[in-house]
């Protein structure tokens, strides 16, 4: 039997915060392949994936050896820190002091970049482009692999938060592969309000359980954490947002 209220906490956090993630990757991976065709692109998503699942061989032993409650600990605060920047960051987007992240005008900047590069170079390179992949699904990929390692591990819900996380891979190639195109279309700012929301909520819980606080209710808990941080975002857009309008008048 699934224990859902258990799990299902889990896959939504990861698959959450592995499609922004993903999102942002596959951005850059399709200027590479626009300027200089697939086959660097798919070289150097490869070897950038390839690298991802030896840090994940390598990191599995290790995390086996350290102690529950000083792994909770680090990974709580750790997670509570990322969610909270990550909040903090949709709150003031959402209440338009930052700029909404625009896919279509990262990917015209990017292929700027990467246009400028290849002209540097004597002849053509297309190991410049493969480069640009590579590293784009690297560090896209370090964070997804942190953000699995951070709600799974220590409880058995690895394997889950791993779902989530290769849930979120299929559907952006899948809808990447049907539309040629950036994303620009995915709500990505109320994805990673949602994802600072649950991440900070998790850190919580996390960072709690780490200084062996029992929490009510278990993992119901991570609910009210959730509606608090969500709430206190919530009012956070609202009141940054009134002085601008102010302002504006």
């Amino acid at each position: 039997m699934i224990d859902w209220p258990t799990t299902a906490p889990a896959i939504g956090a990861a698959f959450l915060a592995s499609l922004v993630e993903v999102v942002e990757a596959f951005t850059i991976v399709l200027v590479v392949a626009t300027l200089r065709g697939w086959r660097p692109a798919v070289l150097g998503t490869g070897a950038a994936l390839a690298t991802l699942g030896a840090i994940v061989v390598v990191l599995g032993p290790v995390l086996n050896r350290v102690p529950l409650n000083l792994l909770q600990l680090v990974i709580g605060v750790l997670l509570l820190l990322f969610g909270i920047g990550r909040l903090r960051k949709a709150a003031l987007r959402a209440a338009g002091v930052i700029a909404l992240h625009d896919e279509d005008a990262i990917f015209a900047e990017e292929t700027a970049e990467l246009r400028a590069a290849v002209k540097r170079q004597k002849s053509s390179q297309d190991w410049i482009a493969g480069i640009a992949a590579f590293k784009a699904v690297l560090l896209e990929g370090l964070e997804v692999i942190f953000v699995v390692i951070a709600v799974g591990a220590g409880r058995g819900l690895l394997w889950p938060a791993s779902l989530g996380a290769v849930a979120a891979c299929v559907l952006v190639l899948a809808l990447g592969a049907i539309a040629r195109h950036p994303l620009a279309r995915v709500p990505e700012n109320t994805l990673k309000f949602g994802v600072g929301v649950m991440l900070s909520a998790f850190g919580v819980f996390w960072t709690g359980e780490g200084l062996g606080v029992d929490w009510p209710g278990h993992d119901l808990a991570l609910f009210v954490f959730a509606a608090v941080f969500l709430a206190a975002g919530l009012v956070s857009a609202r009141l940054v947002r009134r002085p601008a309008r102010e302002a504006a008048q």
